[in-house]
């Protein structure tokens, strides 16, 4: 392949991608001698694309499997797609209504055939972006919720949790959406910040005489109400116990009933009203007391006939009417603020309604203390470790988990009711008969199972479960689950409780959970503010242009548009330059360095590109001249130079470093520690360092130098490539290779300490000597000292080593910092006058600035310069002294605020301490 002289990732990307998989380089074998490692991807549902957070989650996933497979593990990342049923039948509904009709004209027959069909054509979308995020997949295993041994897995856990008693039809209190018109589990359910809201009081007459007064913010649920509760040692109501108040609609009375558990005396009147249909707090009630329950709404969150006379209204009309009628009976007494976190549909964003209806459930009381269990014990362990708070938390009540939806798409329960009898016939197949009575008079149940119980099966389903499968038996318990924290509740525990339930195993030892993935200012990103960015925009680069047609085209409401585009105006004016998968990868691994909650900015991923270029120019612009038509040695090359022996040295720390930071999942360090070596190390001083080698008359020490500059970029490809795998593919391709070298990087072994050779000689003076440069160079930028003006240092120390390893670097130090000369004096000995001094290698360098320093000139431009900083200092005080600004602004811009004081202090006392030194000249 012809490669470009500069970075230009779309020559390559796709044909390197193309070459990995017809290489068959992803593949793991069912048995093999080679230690398993498995990863299985948290399938994207098919009605998606790619977003940032799937960016990141796939970039820290594909890492890991290929720096195991580079170790010789015999590594598996299995894919696959989550059916996402809501998600799935909310799209093709919508498509239907633009044809002008809908999926109960079809009939479910031929909804589902649109469905499937629309799977067809779009459900491959997510995947092919995965193939450009450079995803490692084992392709050939794809696996789909609803494929035909998936479908078959989630019968058969159907049929043995209700064999066992431990999955069960009940009438019980669920959440229910009225827009998607279907149940929902706890988890399915947003609890944004509080909202403002009001809390309402009213009047119950007590038959006989008196009244008791209760509060509500929902003031339709009074129609639904079969008591009120006092504590039972509140004297205030210790009389009215037992008897019973007049509902003002209805013809009916309920009972005035102590109940210590959701009465407080301290709050409020003290007296609760209690709707048992609809607040689980008041359902839990109604058990304890034996109250009945009365359900007022229809599937649409208008009242029904239960709710009489307020039967049709819309619950929010509801609430007003019922609050005005029971003003003019005389009964309203009073209003006051209070703070309400309504529950919200996370598909729809509509207010869901606690409502009591009879649905399917699974008790996983016992599951749940098994799956806390496995964690307290360490068999299966979180990172970072502070996060298992979430699984306690949402394990520790073992709730039963409401798993029937009231959707055509999905998995169909197998449950079929008999006309004859009350029987129902539960089985892994469709029956012809009623199981109790024999009667061909069935129906099977209308409802389908939520989409998280055929993937809580995921781990073990996807290897062939409930077959004995050579897979499963090679890859299960898998080796680690990577995800977002936000789906511990969802997701990971519901793993955990069927993986121990079904496999007897834990489903994977390892749960490592990265950040949240939020814009540049911390806000939540969102379509409809526009502050979504599309990771294959990045890659590719996209136009403002293009942007925008790309946000008209969603299906949002006109003012969330225009919204959305106002905001890509003002912050993406010229769109996104193209970057590439390697730069959004390293960007988005170096992130996860933070334990919280991503700023994600373009611009970073932008600079970034610059690594990949330094990348590519250190190979093919300066390295591959000096290595055409070399042989390469096998191992490890023999050093010639002091540079040489240090850069052979850091290679053996680098790689240790490299993989204990993996082991351990510290990705954002290794991150930055393979930054740090390739851009400072190996190219801003071995490079340089070896410069004068290359170009000097010794064949010898250029043939080692050569040996040693291929040796280690090939190590440092090796090391970058799990991170960045087109850039280091295309180039160790390029490279000299000795005979048998593997067909791809991706199969050449990871580095080990044993790809280098400490010497702690060559560290500790290439130390002195990279130290005592840098000291030089900051001097002469301080100074503003010509780059090209050659110069004299003094070094005042006591060590023989140092002042003889100087002597000896006479060409590298004229060639790095232009020092022409080097005198030693003794650590006590008297400082010549005007000189400039900086503390390295344990020694003082002095440069002598009276022959090269225009005293007066320096002065004027350091006070100009000075005069600037004190501006920027007077500037930043102002603004911090604000109340008004540190109180209203986002906190990372305060941060900003405060560094930026910070650094122009610190450059004000640099610039204090060179006049006073010029003072002297």
């Amino acid at each position: 392949m012809s490669l470009p002289k500069t970075f230009e990732p779309e020559v390559f990307e796709a044909a390197v991608y193309a070459f990995w998989e017809a290489g068959g380089f992803f593949h793991a074998e069912d048995t093999s001698s080679r230690p398993p490692y498995c990863i299985v991807i948290p399938p994207p549902n098919i009605t998606g694309a790619l977003h940032m957070g799937h960016a990141l989650t796939f970039t820290i996933q594909d890492m890991l499997i290929r720096w195991r497979r580079m170790q010789g593990y015999n590594a598996l990342w299995l894919p696959g797609t989550d059916h996402a049923g809501i998600a799935t039948q909310t799209v093709v509904e919508r498509q239907l209504r633009s044809e002008g009709t809908d999926r109960h004209a079809l009939g479910r027959e031929k909804f589902l055939e649109r469905v499937w069909a629309w799977k067809a054509q779009y459900g491959s979308r997510i995947t092919e972006q995965l193939r450009l995020m450079g995803g490692s997949l084992d392709w050939h295993r794809e696996r789909f919720t609803m494929d035909e041994g998936l479908s078959r897995a989630v019968r058969h856990a159907f049929v043995t949790l209700y064999q066992s008693g431990e999955l069960s039809r009940d009438r019980r209190l669920i959440n229910w959406c009225p827009q998607c018109l279907t149940a929902l589990s706890d988890v399915e359910v947003d609890r944004d910040a509080p909202e403002e809201a009001e809390m309402w009081s009213f009047a119950y007459e007590i038959e006989g005489d008196g009244e008791i007064v209760v509060a509500t913010t929902r003031p339709e649920t009074m129609l639904g109400d079969t008591a009120v509760v006092v504590h039972p040692e509140d004297g205030r109501y210790r009389e009215l116990i037992g008897r019973h108040v007049r509902h003002p609609f209805q013809a009916r009375t309920f009972p005035i009933v102590a109940d210590a558990i959701l009465a407080n005396p301290e709050l409020g009147t003290g007296a609760v009203k209690v709707t048992p249909a609809h607040d689980p707090n008041d359902f839990e009630c109604g058990k304890r007391n034996n109250l009945e329950f009365i359900d007022i709404f229809n599937d649409d969150a208008t009242i029904n006939e239960n709710g009489a006379p307020f039967a049709g209204l819309d619950r929010y009309a509801a609430r007003a009417a019922v609050k005005q009628a029971i003003a003019d009976k005389g009964l309203e007494r009073g209003t006051r603020a209070h703070e309400y976190a309504p529950g919200r549909c996370q598909r729809c964003r509509t207010v869901v309604e606690p409502r009591l209806s009879l649905q399917w459930f699974v008790d996983t009381r016992k599951m749940a203390d098994a799956a806390m269990e496995a964690v307290r014990s360490g068999r299966t362990q979180f990172v970072p470790e502070h996060q298992a708070h979430r699984y306690f938390d949402w394990l520790e009540p073992g709730l039963p988990w409401c798993i029937s939806r009231q959707l055509w798409w999905g998995h169909r329960i197998p449950a079929w009711y008999c006309a004859a009898c009350d029987f129902v016939t539960v089985g892994e197949s469709d029956p012809e008969r009623c199981g109790g009575c024999g009667s061909v008079d069935i129906r099977q149940d209308e409802d389908v199972l939520d989409t998280w119980f055929s993937s809580a099966l995921w781990p073990f389903s996807t290897l062939g479960w409930p077959e004995e499968t050579p897979a499963l038996k090679t890859f299960y318990p898998t080796s680690v689950l990577e995800t977002g924290y936000d789906i511990i509740t969802f997701w990971v525990s519901r793993m955990m409780m069927m993986g121990l339930r079904f496999m007897g195993d834990i489903p994977f030892h390892k749960v490592l959970l990265h950040p949240m993935v939020r814009d540049q200012d911390g806000q939540k990103m969102s379509k409809s503010k526009g502050n979504v960015i599309d990771p294959i925009d990045v890659m590719e680069g996209i136009s403002l242009e293009d942007m925008l047609a790309k946000t008209r085209s969603l299906t949002l409401p006109d003012p969330e548009i225009e919204n959305a585009v106002a905001y890509q105006r003002q912050h993406f004016p010229n769109g996104f330059a193209q970057s590439g998968t390697d730069a959004l990868r390293y960007t988005l691994a170096a992130y996860t360095g933070q334990d919280q909650d991503i700023r994600f900015s373009v611009e970073r991923v932008e600079s970034n590109r610059k690594f990949c270029n330094k990348i590519w120019q250190a190979t093919l612009g300066f390295a591959m001249p000096n290595l055409e038509g070399m042989v390469p040695v096998t191992g490890v090359p023999e050093p010639g130079t002091l540079a040489d022996r240090w850069i052979l040295s850091r290679l053996a720390q680098v790689a240790d470093e490299v993989n204990q930071g993996l082991e351990s999942f510290r990705v954002g360090d290794v991150v930055n520690l393979l930054y740090q070596f390739f851009w400072n190390e190996l190219c801003s001083w071995y490079i340089e360092l070896q410069k004068t080698v290359f170009f000097g008359d010794d064949e010898t020490l250029k043939q080692q130098g050569r040996n040693v500059l291929r040796h280690t970029l090939d190590v440092s490809l090796r090391m970058l490539h799990p991170l960045m795998p087109f850039i280091t593919e295309v180039l160790w391709q390029k490279l000299p290779k000795p005979e048998g070298a593997p067909q791809s990087i991706m199969t050449a072994p990871f580095p080990t300490p044993q790809d280098g050779l400490v010497d702690e000689v060559a560290l500790r003076d290439a130390n002195a000597l990279m130290a005592i440069v840098t000291a030089v160079r900051n001097i002469r930028a301080e100074y503003n000292v010509p780059p090209a003006k050659e110069i004299a240092i003094i070094l005042r120390t006591d060590s023989d080593a140092l002042g003889t390893l100087l002597a000896n670097s006479r060409a590298l130090l004229r060639s790095l910092a232009k020092i022409d000369s080097v005198d030693i004096l003794a650590s006590d000995a008297e400082m010549p006058p005007a000189c400039a001094t900086a503390m390295a290698a344990g020694a003082e360098v002095l440069i002598p600035l009276r022959d090269i320093v225009d005293a007066a000139a320096e002065r004027a431009r350091l006070t100009r310069e000075r005069d600037k900083v004190c501006k920027e200092i007077a500037q930043c005080e102002k603004k911090l002294s604000n109340e008004r600004f540190i109180a209203q602004a986002p906190p990372n811009i305060v941060q900003k605020e405060q560094q930026r004081l910070a650094d122009a202090q610190a450059q004000l006392a640099r610039m204090d301490a060179a006049l006073a030194r010029l003072e002297s000249i």
